[in-house]
């Protein structure tokens, strides 16, 4: 349809594009056994049923939340790996923070701003694509281990900024290319 407008008009087509555009919408498709506009005015009505569907499963679970003064609660964080992450680093982040105390009611979702309620945490040299370069800090042990044709000198690296139950076995030669000043 489209190629027989554009022949037919010539240099003129843009013109008469949305009404061949109308016309396209407005022509059955056998396909789809309907109209597009038929289709897509199914598809809406389909997607709004589902959607009011989910909204009344979640409205039937939903609690309105009230705390009252003296109440301890947690606050919900979403740590990001490189950049911010609060309390223990791996693989199991914590999601929640605190127990904070509740001091004072002010409204329904207010937050007064108290000194004793910041959460204390290293500032990282980010890099723009959000890396940061990790530093050793301690030596904490030493192993060769035995392959069939070699010996591989490790040293186990505990690392800045994490404790000593995340520090990770590294190749000797490696730490010492690496960290010239380190290994000395």
């Amino acid at each position: 349809m489209l190629r027989a407008c554009v022949l037919d008009m010539g240099d003129s087509w843009e013109t008469i594009l949305p009404l061949v555009e109308f016309a396209y919408n407005n022509s059955y498709q056998s396909t789809i056994g309907m109209a597009p506009y038929e289709a897509l005015g199914k598809i809406r009505d389909r997607i709004k049923i589902a959607q009011d569907r989910q909204k009344s499963y979640a409205d039937r679970r939903r609690k309105d939340l009230r705390f009252d003064v003296g109440e301890k609660v947690f606050l919900k964080v979403a740590p990001m790996k490189g950049v911010i992450r609060f309390g223990e680093k791996g693989k199991l982040k914590p999601r929640f923070i605190g127990p904070f105390e509740i001091l004072e009611r002010i409204g329904d979702r207010k937050y007064v701003h108290d000194p004793s309620h910041v959460v204390n945490y290293t500032i990282l040299d980010i890099n723009k694509d959000l890396t940061y370069e990790e530093a050793p800090e301690a030596i904490l042990e030493r192993k060769i281990h035995k392959l069939r044709n070699k010996d591989v000198a490790l040293v186990k690296v505990q690392w800045k900024g994490h404790g000593s139950n995340e520090a990770t076995w590294e190749r000797e030669e490696e730490v010492r290319a690496k960290y010239p000043d380190f290994l000395s």
